[in-house]
């Protein structure tokens, strides 16, 4: 199983290190169904899946997860849409509240939901859950960093090859 993970993992970063070269505004479809391909195997690894618990655990998962972003969008969209006719100050002890409300509604969306997982799996995998997703999100993050991090020390060395060009062609 480890094997397998990390098989798809490398797979995973490399294509898409090939693929972010291109992009500007952030990963395409493709991607996101290769960041999606590695959280599933991520996850089924960490919290031990059997093929059984998994056929239960992802379609349950997958409606929680979906519902869980539904929630963060309705906060961005009011975020973006701040009421003309308030002062900035109404309009962010408005978005204080409705972030409030918000989180206070995610909380009970992950208690109804980690109800519905306790029928397809033990307490201790959905205990587990939150870290390996916290995990997963770490992993992502640093590998999208060294990416970065790689392309930044790239276009360094095109810029300092382009310099030493133009000098030598002065």
């Amino acid at each position: 199983m480890k094997n397998i993970l990390t098989i798809l993992l490398g797979l995973f970063f490399i294509t898409s290190s090939f693929a972010q070269d291109d992009e500007v505004t952030g990963p395409d479809a493709k991607a996101q169904e290769k960041i999606k391909a590695a959280r599933i195997a991520f996850i089924t690894e960490r919290l031990g899946l059997t093929p059984e618990e998994a056929e239960k655990f992802w379609p349950v998962y997958r409606e929680f997860a979906l519902k869980r972003q539904e929630l963060k969008q309705q906060f961005k969209q009011e975020r973006k849409n701040p009421d003309p006719n308030k002062t900035i100050e109404q309009n962010e002890k408005d978005a204080l509240e409705l972030g409030l409300k918000l989180k206070q509604q995610e909380l009970d969306l992950e208690r109804e939901y980690s109800g519905k997982l306790l029928k397809v799996v033990p307490a201790q995998k959905v205990m587990a859950l939150r870290k390996a997703e916290d995990d997963f999100r770490k992993l992502l993050i640093d590998q999208i960093q060294k990416r970065q991090a790689m392309q930044q020390q790239r276009q360094k060395q095109l810029d300092k090859n382009d310099q030493r060009q133009r000098q030598r062609n002065n």
